[in-house]
């Protein structure tokens, strides 16, 4: 039986910690739950204190000292605490000391249920602005274990931007290259799930569009395939599930009308804070906003 997300990245931790000496440190690992399922009951597990400032400096003291830790921050806002030691020191002791920092940041994003301002950011963006970082957004096992290779292959931190809702997949998803699309249409995230279903409704409507999967956000991997499909529709959309404003999906529109000289909006979660009550979510465009983005651009291309 396949295994969903969930399971692939406990069977990697799993491995990490009893045959690589690795580490796994975070706040309430042990909980109910054990993260959602995705950490495992064994040895080298370091319970943190319930403080959000510290966690960053004594990661990145294991991986100088060769564990290679996982950094298990359960909800994504928090780095804005935790990020001080990550983004001054590990991130930057390779370049400028010769020292190497190799942290495997596991922040884990959710949305809608309440979840509220301070638990329902998705923060990747703020991580590939820092310099020396390697940045993704996994959302499938075979995802997953493509950049925990890359990470065991390299000596940078990586941020792993990862969405509960997407602990429950098994099967990849593809990019989708069709004749006559009207748009191609960039996924980054949990983000790929709505346009995918966005683009079901489009094609009812007679708009056929193109869907490129984006796992990687820093290095930005835009192989030439992913470029090929955008200059044959002349005009493209980058989705996120991170705020829009100054994020990963207005840089990497940026990169592409770069790259092609074409035109490329970017659409992700609004300028505006998240509220508890429902009619105050700020969360990853939904597929009726996808479809309407949509609608418009194609207006202004015909």
């Amino acid at each position: 039986m396949e295994k969903t997300l969930a399971e692939t990245i406990k069977e990697i931790t799993k491995t990490h910690l009893e045959l690589n000496n690795g580490l796994i440190l975070g706040q309430c690992l042990s909980a109910v739950g054990w993260v959602n399922n995705t950490v495992p009951n064994t040895k080298n597990i370091i319970e943190l204190s319930m403080t959000d400032v510290a966690g960053g400096g004594i990661v990145a003291g294991a991986a100088i000292a060769g564990r290679r830790p996982i950094f298990v921050v359960r909800f994504q806002d928090f780095m804005y605490l935790n990020s001080s030691m990550l983004v001054n020191y590990a991130a930057k002791a390779k370049e400028l000391f010769g020292v190497s920092a190799p942290v495997f940041i596991r922040a884990l994003a959710t949305e809608k249920k309440g979840t509220g301002p301070t638990h329902s950011g998705i923060m990747h963006s703020m991580f590939m602005h820092a310099p020396g970082f390697r940045v993704c957004s996994p959302m499938t096992p075979t995802e997953y274990k493509e950049i925990w290779e890359d990470f065991m292959a390299n000596n940078n931190p990586m941020f792993v931007s990862e969405h509960r809702h997407s602990f429950n997949q098994v099967d990849d998803i593809k990019d989708i290259v069709l004749p006559e699309s009207k748009i191609t249409i960039y996924g980054i995230g949990y983000a790929r799930f709505n346009v995918l279903k966005a683009i079901e409704i489009l094609n009812r409507e007679g708009i056929k569009c193109n869907f490129i999967n984006l796992l990687w956000l820093k290095p930005l991997k835009l192989t030439e395939r992913k470029i090929e499909s955008l200059t044959k529709t002349r005009i493209g959309l980058v989705v996120d599930s991170g705020f829009e404003i100054a994020g990963a999906s207005q840089s990497i529109a940026y990169e592409l009308m770069k790259k092609t000289k074409i035109y490329v909006e970017a659409l992700g979660a609004e300028d505006r804070s998240v509220g508890t009550a429902e009619r105050y979510e700020n969360t990853t465009p939904s597929v009726g906003k996808i479809v309407n983005k949509v609608r418009g651009l194609i207006k202004i291309k015909n």
